[in-house]
């Protein structure tokens, strides 16, 4: 056979061919001398081509897979047969189970839309809520309070609880001779928090900007009254830490509770208090060195307001237009702020007093007197002779009488002696008892352990570093 193309030899290479028929080893080699320059171009020609396939791979990947036709795919569809799992719970069964639902009031329930909502279907279950046993839920639907009930698959009522308020809670339960209802005390569950903050501009600026509720707000301003002044003392920088419990009811909050320890630095003064329960029940603010903070005056008879007009002998009088001497001072407040008696006292005086307007004047011990002028209102049931204790309400603001607004009008005198009431020295009650010194010191180390993880000072400190 011929080779189809041409295959250069040398001469030396074809005499052996021809005189020797049985090739030698060399005779199998080309001449590269000869051949040298096709060879290479070959070489190069297969590089070429073996580079190119990838290319033309991505080509044809690009170029074919658009246009690929796909209208003639076949499609099928296969049926098979799936057994079902059989039924976990059977109808006969399903007449036995109960169901709980839980659920709160909203602003537009009405009882049949709660009871609805609550799948309480039962026309007897309905009649009875419906009925004097179950006015307590009927007469009391505010928004927000959480309910449960459990019914039947008829819907049927089986138990239900409603919370009333804070501290009790409305129950239904179906006992073998028909329904049950009572209110008890709820079960509270009480946590204790831990908050600091820092004044910018008043105390409930303060305390709404660290979500301190007002009312531990009105207790540490009523636990520190006797040393710092709330309506007038608060500088700008001033801080706190306190201690307080919040109640829940199945997890949902629903009051807060008492102070239990607070530290405030006031005009970079530290002043601390924790409450202490004696083994007789009664509670009390005390200093760490056990000294009681309890007050035998509150340093105002208001729980928080503005002072409008201070104690002077020579102030211009708004509404008689002359100088008269203000033996009071003014706490400018909305008509109906509750006033309450400052210190244990008996009712002096209750009634109408030319520019006084309703006016209160309290006796109590040592000589000491107290007025309450321009008042909207007296308290319920109060009269003279009668007997009040300290923070007892006693009126209303108002601006009855000679007043421009509504405002509290104070006076306190010793011995018929007017004095300013902001700045008299208030009397303080007795220290802690020698026999509970060792429990006290037990029971405070705990909270003031407390106090010191966010104390104010040293947090004022770090900052000032």
């Amino acid at each position: 056979m011929q080779p189809s193309e041409p295959v250069l030899f040398s001469d030396q290479i074809l005499a052996d061919r021809i005189g020797n028929p049985e090739p030698s080893i060399l005779s199998q080699k080309p001449d590269l001398s000869l051949t040298g320059l096709p060879q290479r171009k070959l070489r190069v020609r297969w590089l070429l081509a073996l580079s190119s396939l990838p290319f033309f791979g991505v080509y044809a990947a690009f170029g074919i897979a658009p246009q690929t036709v796909t209208d003639n795919i076949p499609i099928s569809s296969i049926v098979e047969e799936v057994a079902l799992p059989a039924a976990i719970v059977s109808l006969e069964e399903m007449k036995d189970q109960t169901f709980w639902q839980t659920d709160v009031v909203r602003r537009d329930d009405t009882l049949g839309s709660l009871l609805k909502r609550l799948n309480i279907l039962g026309d007897s279950s309905i009649a009875f809520l419906r009925g004097p046993d179950g006015s307590p839920l009927s007469s009391q639907l505010r928004p927000g309070q959480p309910i449960q009930a459990q019914t039947n698959a008829n819907g049927d009522l089986l138990k239900l609880s409603y919370q009333l308020n804070s501290s009790s809670a409305f129950n239904v339960e179906m006992t073998d001779s028909g329904f049950t209802a009572n209110t008890i005390a709820a079960k509270l569950d009480s946590v204790t928090v831990v908050k600091s903050a820092e004044i910018k501009s008043s105390l409930f600026g303060a305390t709404d900007s660290a979500e301190i509720p007002d009312q531990i707000a009105i207790q540490m301003a009523e636990i520190f009254s006797s040393d710092i002044d709330f309506h007038t003392d608060l500088r700008r920088g001033d801080r706190f830490v306190v201690v307080y419990e919040t109640n829940y009811n199945n997890g949902a909050q629903v009051s807060t509770g008492k102070v239990l320890a607070a530290e405030f630095i006031n005009d970079g003064k530290t002043y601390r208090a924790v409450m202490y329960r004696n083994p007789q029940g009664e509670e009390s603010y005390y200093t760490p060195e056990g000294k009681s903070l309890h007050k035998s005056f509150l340093r105002s008879p208001l729980e928080f307001s503005r002072i409008s007009s201070g104690f002077s002998l020579g102030r211009f009088h708004p509404i008689l237009q002359h100088i008269r001497a203000h033996k009071g001072v003014d706490y400018a407040a909305p008509i109906g702020t509750r006033v309450k008696a400052p210190a244990d006292a008996i009712v002096d005086f209750a009634g109408v007093k030319n520019g006084y307007g309703n006016v209160i004047v309290l006796r109590h011990q040592n000589g000491i007197n107290t007025i309450y002028g321009h008042l909207s209102r007296f308290a319920a049931g109060l009269r003279k002779g009668m007997h009040v204790a300290q923070s007892d309400i006693i009126g209303y603001v108002g601006m009855t009488g000679l007043a421009t607004g509504p405002h509290l009008h104070y006076e306190f005198l010793v011995n018929g002696q007017h004095l300013d009431p902001l700045k008299v020295a208030l009397p303080k009650a007795m220290p802690l008892a020698p026999q509970y010194q060792a429990d006290f010191k037990s029971h405070s180390a705990g909270l003031f352990a407390q106090l010191n993880l966010l104390s104010a000072s040293k947090l004022a400190s770090l900052e000032s570093e």
